[in-house]
């Protein structure tokens, strides 16, 4: 009976916390949604982008599938390798600037992208691809700019009673634009076929260069000076931060002295992450041409909404799961999610089934929603005054490593077990994929006594 009891009052708590979060999130100011909007249209195009990279590349391009997931894989690490080093660029220049900026930067990218088909010839000496390679540069420098100055700005502009909802909001968004370029690729590829042979997809490629004229637009609308809220001491209205004293040059010993990965748990932290982030690196190295070769028609057809559908769940339970957590320890949340995570990866290992496809993106996605978002917030929360940008593309460095190394044999795994044409032997590759996924929550459970302590 007590226990019952214990039960109901549990619920009704997290009920209470939801609805009070939520409420406080509606009332956010207009410059919150200046921050949304660009991170949804942007998880619309990036993602969109990143569906169809490894198919454009490998078939449009003539690199085949080794060559084409090293290029995927190099292109998201240097994303990743920016805002390593450029994440603290919106702390010195101004959120609202830096912004602009990296938008712009990825529409000329995205231009260079898609215009690259254009020229003759195949393979990596191909004029086609050099221009491909150049656009993929640019873009990876704008994106890699980006994602720190949006999680800055709600930082920032947040108030700190829904700060845990602004940020899971912010990660939604982006993934609601991800699962949307699956819907909207499709189609667009099918009636470009024809204008754009062989496949269609660089009429999807020029549909994301429109997309990310828009998202300029709508960034120098909500973002205006005088919708920005009134400067304060930690460096006004979306200009720079103001630090606790001198800030270091970059790459000067003091900047060195003072980086984090000094601390020898807070980098174990990040870097025992990897293995459990491959799976992300899969949503677009292995998935997206696994579901086109492996599956039926019905689904097969349309990969890039299958692939895409577990951004759609993270949007929806990303928010509420944080609100219902929000007063859960942080480690405990990021042990839970890792393993939740983790596991599902073992259905795959079933065969080819829809039914298992389905189950390990739904179970996979709350794992990523229970973590991923307390993951981000936990970053931005130690981060000293003026350094949040810093500290956010600091800890996306082993993201960096994750992208790059999971390519370099993402690849190979297509290649031997799941080939365009031949026999195929999907179960190996995914039961490989699962053991290393799974070493992420066990590391966490070994070393969590010492991870927790303060000393």
């Amino acid at each position: 009976m007590n226990e019952n009891r214990t039960l109901r009052e549990a619920i009704r708590q997290s009920l209470k916390s939801l609805v009070e979060q939520m409420r406080a999130f509606l009332h956010a100011p207009p410059v919150i949604w200046g921050i949304n909007l660009p991170y949804f249209l942007e998880g619309i195009a990036y993602f969109g982008t990143l569906t169809i990279l490894m198919k454009y590349l490998s078939e449009n391009l003539a690199l085949q599938d080794v060559r084409a997931g090293f290029v995927v894989s190099l292109f998201t690490g240097a994303v990743t390798f920016v805002m390593f080093f450029l994440g603290e660029v919106s702390d010195r220049f101004g959120i609202r600037r830096v912004l602009v900026m990296s938008i712009m930067l990825m529409c000329a990218g995205r231009v260079l992208l898609a215009s690259s088909n254009q020229l003759p010839g195949g393979g990596l000496l191909s004029g086609g691809f050099l221009l491909a390679a150049v656009g993929l540069a640019v873009i990876a420098l704008g994106f890699g700019i980006l994602q720190p100055t949006l999680f800055a700005g709600v930082r920032k502009f947040a108030d700190a009673r829904y700060a845990g909802v602004a940020f899971a909001v912010l990660y939604g968004v982006n993934n609601l634009g991800a699962f949307l370029s699956g819907l909207v690729s499709p189609p667009i590829r099918h009636w470009g076929e024809n204008g754009f042979p062989p496949n269609g997809i660089n009429a999807v490629l020029w549909a994301y260069v429109g997309l990310t004229f828009i998202s300029i637009f709508t960034t120098f609308l909500f973002l205006r000076p005088s919708r920005l809220p009134a400067a304060s001491a930690a460096g006004g209205a979306g200009g720079p931060e103001k630090t606790d004293g001198v800030r270091a040059k970059v790459f000067s010993r003091q900047w060195l002295a003072e980086h984090p990965m000094h601390n020898g748990r807070f980098t174990f932290f990040i870097f025992v992450l990897i293995p459990v982030q491959t799976l992300f690196a899969h949503q677009w190295l292995t998935l997206p041409l696994y579901i086109n070769r492996a599956f039926v028609p019905w689904v097969s057809e349309r990969f890039e909404l299958f692939s895409n559908l577990g951004p759609l769940l993270v949007f929806l339970l990303a928010p509420l799961i944080a609100a219902v957590t929000a007063k859960k320890d942080t480690f405990q949340m990021i042990q839970v999610g890792t393993l939740v995570m983790a596991l599902p990866a073992f259905l795959l290992v079933l065969g080819p089934h829809p039914a298992t496809l389905f189950a390990y993106i739904v179970l996979m996605t709350v794992g990523e929603s229970i973590w991923q978002p307390r993951f981000m917030q936990y970053i931005a929360e130690i981060a000293p005054p003026g350094k949040t940008g810093a500290y956010i593309g600091i800890g996306q460095f082993p993201w960096f490593l994750t992208k790059v190394v999971t390519g370099f044999y993402a690849g190979w795994f297509l290649k031997q077990y799941c080939p365009a044409e031949g026999i195929r032997q999907t179960e190996i590759m995914w039961l490989a994929y699962a053991l290393i996924a799974m070493v992420t929550p066990v590391a966490l459970f070994a070393a969590r006594h010492w991870l927790r302590r303060k000393d």
